[in-house]
């Protein structure tokens, strides 16, 4: 599958990306019990924050699934392959989403994309980091270009924030009741 490019600027694009999510979730028999959510990204730069910013969001609206990254325990280049180890230590083949920060071109600053393939984590800024995830979401936070920890750093909050704020309300869409 290809990735698909949802704006997070647009009105219901949460909504949008997260039909996405949940066709997906559906083709490959993803039940609540085995999901894990992976965040990654640090704290420490406005455009790496993208994931731990999502798994603050879904650690408050869905208490009941796994969810590793966040703010106060942020998922980075230092501490992933742990992280993963862990995971695959206390759950039972478990359905990982994976939600990172990526570079991009111009014209896609601000769009989320889904995909039904592992996530390259830190490959825009050159990092050799194993692919994790049955399914990945990306947040284009800025422009690929050189030398990218410079544009991370350089990234804009308002652009971060409304990429967190579209895929943490797309995923808890997936796994919320439907209101009466």
């Amino acid at each position: 599958m290809k990735p698909v490019y949802c704006n997070a600027f647009e009105k219901n694009s949460d909504i949008k990306l997260g039909g996405v999510i949940e066709n997906i979730l559906k083709k490959k028999n993803a039940g609540i019990d085995n999901i894990v959510i992976l965040c990654i990204g640090s704290d420490r730069a406005t455009g790496d924050c993208l994931g731990p910013l999502v798994g603050n969001h879904l650690k408050i609206t869905l208490p009941q699934i796994a969810v590793f990254g966040t703010l106060e325990c942020p998922v980075h280049a230092m501490n992933l392959e742990s992280t993963v180890e862990t995971i695959y230590e206390r759950y039972d083949n478990p359905f990982i989403i994976a939600i990172d920060a990526s570079l991009g071109i111009p014209e896609h600053i601000g769009y989320a994309t889904v995909s039904s393939t592992p996530l390259f984590p830190g490959k825009g800024v050159n990092k050799k980091l194993p692919a994790i995830g049955n399914l990945s979401i990306t947040g284009i936070v800025n422009v690929a270009g050189f030398p990218n920890s410079i544009l991370l750093q350089s990234t804009r909050l308002h652009t971060v924030m409304t990429l967190a704020t579209c895929i943490g309300k797309a995923i808890s869409y997936c796994y919320l009741p439907a209101p009466l």
